[in-house]
């Protein structure tokens, strides 16, 4: 079994991000940018990656879609919201945190983070600086938003964290981020050359989905044994 072989199949049957699963089109316009903040806040507390997307969902079928919103919700209607999506150890505490980073997004960027994006200007730490302001994320959900972010920022690609690697180092798989991200591009189904990235696909979608694979395997033994049983 190759390492492509290995890819191909964790992506046919574990290839999606937690984005998409969050039910977030994400797209670099500002509102699904900011869902990506939620959900990477959520994603980074020790607690189930399932229940943090089903407590973002919850967060977003309430209508707490954009940071004008979420920071016009009571703190109590945060809470509620979390609640109902599962998300009950933390609730009070980052119902406290989103209000005040959406207020925080509000004021330093308009609550466009397509704005932090510019004033990093392609130097990865400084976004992730730029992220680490708003409450509730930390190094971790830093790194949440920047590997699921490459999917349509890609100057940030390849960004592989330390959890994907973890996932890759138990299927066998290289450690280099720049080797991912060649095993994405060949694993990849071809793509019309309008979709594709300026000059083919090498562009951050691939390896935003690979990582997010990746994570699942690092997560979860029984992913890793079934793509084990798959290739």
């Amino acid at each position: 079994m190759t390492a492509r072989d290995t890819v191909e199949v964790l992506l046919a049957r574990h290839g999606t991000t937690y984005a998409t699963e969050a039910g977030i089109r994400l797209r670099n316009t500002p509102q699904p940018l900011y869902q990506l903040l939620v959900l990477s806040d959520l994603l980074s507390a020790r607690i189930r990656a399932s229940v943090a997307v089903s407590a973002a969902r919850a967060l977003f079928d309430h209508g707490m879609r954009s940071p004008r919103r979420m920071a016009a919700a009571s703190r109590q209607q945060r809470v509620d919201a979390l609640g109902e999506g599962g998300y009950r150890r933390y609730d009070e505490r980052t119902a406290t945190q989103l209000g005040d980073g959406a207020r925080l997004l509000l004021d330093e960027y308009g609550g466009d983070l397509r704005r932090l994006r510019a004033a990093a200007d392609g130097d990865l730490d400084a976004l992730r600086a730029g992220l680490r302001r708003a409450p509730g994320i930390g190094p971790a959900g830093a790194d949440i938003f920047v590997r699921e972010v490459q999917a349509v920022w890609p100057e940030t690609a390849p960004y592989v964290d330390g959890k994907a690697l973890q996932g890759a180092e138990r299927l066998g798989l290289p450690t280099s981020p720049a080797k991912l991200a060649e095993l994405a591009v060949s694993a990849e189904p071809p793509r019309p050359a309008r979709e594709a990235g300026r000059g083919g696909r090498t562009d951050g979608r691939g390896i935003a989905v690979l990582a997010a694979a990746l994570v699942r395997a690092a997560l979860d033994q029984h992913v890793v044994e079934d793509v084990r049983a798959h290739a």
